[in-house]
């Protein structure tokens, strides 16, 4: 599978667009750096934030890359907000299973610990440090024969019993309609699985700013009239990125979330896209996971699983623990208690 040179998060294209929804952006060495000022009570602080990057080199040791990090997060706080508490990091080192990720994890620590570096890896990861990637060089045929069966046969349902998919810009003439619809079955599937959505405009201005290097898409599919399923995806020379999904409660039976992944993926190769990153799963196929629905389908299809480290921080502050203490409450209170009152 070839190498990504640059990853969407760390295009213009990216910065601009969360630039417009509450973050600010600098750059250095060539590297996106994210940040955002949040008011508690009387007092503000930053969060910056740097997704996936700086890259390892081949020839580096992770030592030497461990130190670069750290080299870099000293030279960029001058050019961030006074009151930053932290730059946190999501680290771009791909494993082919958890056992040499989580090492990696380790071995991180280790050297921090060593060198005395103040590099901590979080209980919060911004990106999904789990994903699963198709190499989309194959061939429509190989693609196919490399999904499981019954996955094939679930894209060939879907389209014999009159399900069809539509790709929708922002010049379509049903754009706005389409994505209301979408929404409604966003709000339809975060109220089920117990996610947080965006407001609309957030999706309104990412499809909006679809241009020639980096193209956003809306796939919707209905069936005799009715929405069902649908994603957004964004493609550009080097990745297709399967970003939101969502799903609604009627003819579930009819298999779309099969056929408008499968249309995009098609789209994907044929816009020139390297690979087709599924862009999120749970760790391993644990039954017990709660997403262990979401593990089946997107494995299903055949890709690589990928496994990165995940988010680190540098801190600044002293007060940087009551900001981590904070965050951790947070994630257990939406990712546990409000799932289980939810379930009741």
């Amino acid at each position: 599978m070839e190498n990504i040179s640059t990853r969407f998060q760390q295009t213009s294209f990216w910065a601009d667009f969360k630039c417009n929804h509450g973050w600010k952006s600098v750059r250095k060495d060539n590297v996106s750096v994210l940040y955002r000022t949040f008011s508690l009570g009387f007092m503000k602080f930053s969060i910056a934030y740097v997704p996936l990057a700086p890259e390892k080199k081949d020839s580096e040791s992770m030592e030497d890359f461990i130190k670069r990090i750290f080299d870099f997060s000293s030279d960029i706080k001058s050019s961030l907000p006074k009151n930053t508490l932290c730059v946190r990091f999501d680290i771009p080192i791909d494993f082919d299973d958890v056992q040499s990720r989580d090492g990696s994890v380790r071995e991180i620590c280790g050297i921090a610990k060593a060198e005395r570096f103040s590099l901590y890896k979080t209980k919060v990861d911004v990106q999904p440090p789990d994903s699963v990637v198709l190499d989309l060089s194959k061939s429509e045929e190989e693609l196919l024969s490399s999904m499981k069966a019954k996955w094939r046969y679930n894209i060939r349902y879907a389209s014999k019993h009159g399900v069809i998919v539509r790709a929708v810009s922002a010049g379509s003439g049903s754009f706005e309609r389409d994505l209301e619809s979408f929404y409604e079955l966003y709000k339809t599937t975060a109220a089920r699985d117990g996610i947080g959505i965006h407001p609309l405009s957030y999706y309104r201005d990412l499809i909006e700013r679809s241009d020639d290097g980096t193209k956003i898409t809306l796939y919707m599919a209905s069936h005799e009239g009715s929405d069902l399923a649908a994603i957004i995806t964004l493609f550009n020379k080097d990745e297709a990125i399967y970003l939101y999904g969502c799903s609604g409660n009627e003819k579930r039976n009819l298999m779309p979330a099969y056929l408008v992944q499968w249309t995009a993926i098609c789209d994907a190769k044929q816009f020139g896209s390297k690979i087709y990153d599924f862009y999120g799963i749970p760790p391993t196929g644990d039954v017990a996971h709660p997403m262990h629905g979401l593990y089946l389908f997107k494995t299903g299809f055949g890709g690589k699983e990928v496994h990165r480290p995940g988010s680190f921080d540098v801190p600044f502050s002293i007060l940087y623990r009551f900001y981590t203490f904070a965050e951790d409450f947070r994630a257990w209170y939406h990712k546990k208690f409000m799932k289980k009152i939810r379930g009741r």
